[in-house]
């Protein structure tokens, strides 16, 4: 559905997204993953054509995104990070002029009520909550039901409860076949919900593979267990590898007597600082 080769970008003299080269696969959910400037929006504007002016090749549904025709904005849908909605329109209004903009919507009110906002859906989006707004954007994306969607750091600023909301439209668009390019620095929705990541940093691309496979190239280093003695409660770990030598491990397995026991595995931001060098968050 993507295919990037050598592609090169710079807002001035020097270098910003360097000798990128991916592809995306038609039904994958494929994230950016870097901290804040590394390049993910950048790479995303020029994915949607926003930004034209660079070298090497990015073809979008089989058009190149830097010379797009008429039909190019049917087969995408784009959510930034930051809303950009008229303020003065109600949330319903909004939603009707977006759709206008298209040859085919999905049912305004069905859309609303998927993110909790049909109830608000005759309010002015002036007096919307950062995180009403960060909803309404969303299926603003939705509305033409593109085949291609790029999300821009999509639960940013929202409550647990909205976020699990979110995720689970993405993954229900997932289950219709649709690609997703999900920019972010959050690991735990990287992990979640990507088929495969790219770690971003400095504009170059440092790794790619699946979550799992970045985390367990690293592998899970411990088994942490708890347990009861003399009265008090202990913690102890142990190597992977040596579990069968931790002779009080061993001890409390024959006897029962542990509390809990867990392996201790890397997080996708541990794998990103080894990687990079770089924090995620």
């Amino acid at each position: 559905m993507i295919r990037v080769d050598q592609l090169c970008f710079s807002y001035t003299k020097h270098p910003f997204i360097e000798d990128v080269s991916f592809g995306v696969e038609s039904g994958e959910i494929f994230g950016f993953l870097g901290p804040s400037g590394a390049g993910k929006s950048t790479l995303q504007k020029i994915l949607t054509g926003l930004l034209s002016r660079y070298t090497g090749t990015v073809r979008v549904n089989g058009e190149e995104a830097g010379h797009h025709g008429e039909k190019f904005y049917e087969q995408i849908g784009v959510d930034f990070e930051f809303p950009s909605l008229y303020e003065k329109l109600t949330a319903r209004e909004n939603l009707r002029f977006f759709a206008s903009l298209y040859h085919k919507h999905r049912e305004i009110d069905t859309l609303l009520k998927s993110v909790d906002l049909l109830s608000d859906a005759d309010k002015k989006v002036s007096d919307f909550s950062k995180g009403m707004k960060a909803r309404l954007n969303f299926i603003k994306a939705l509305l033409h039901d593109p085949q291609i969607l790029f999300l821009d750091e999509p639960t940013s600023g929202l409550d647990p409860s909205n976020a699990r909301v979110m995720k689970d439209i993405i993954l229900e668009e997932k289950s219709k076949g649709k690609t997703i390019i999900l920019t972010t620095h959050n690991m735990y929705d990287a992990t979640e919900l990507c088929d495969r990541v790219a770690f971003i940093v400095d504009g170059k691309i440092r790794a790619l593979d699946t979550p799992r496979s970045l985390i367990m190239r690293r592998g899970a280093s411990s088994i942490a267990y708890t347990y009861i003695e003399n009265g008090s409660e202990h913690r102890a770990e142990v190597p992977l590898g040596s579990t069968s030598e931790d002779e009080t491990l061993c001890r409390l397995i024959r006897g029962n007597k542990l509390l809990s026991i867990h392996s201790e595995e890397p997080t996708l931001n541990d794998v990103f600082v080894e990687i990079t060098g770089r924090q995620l968050q």
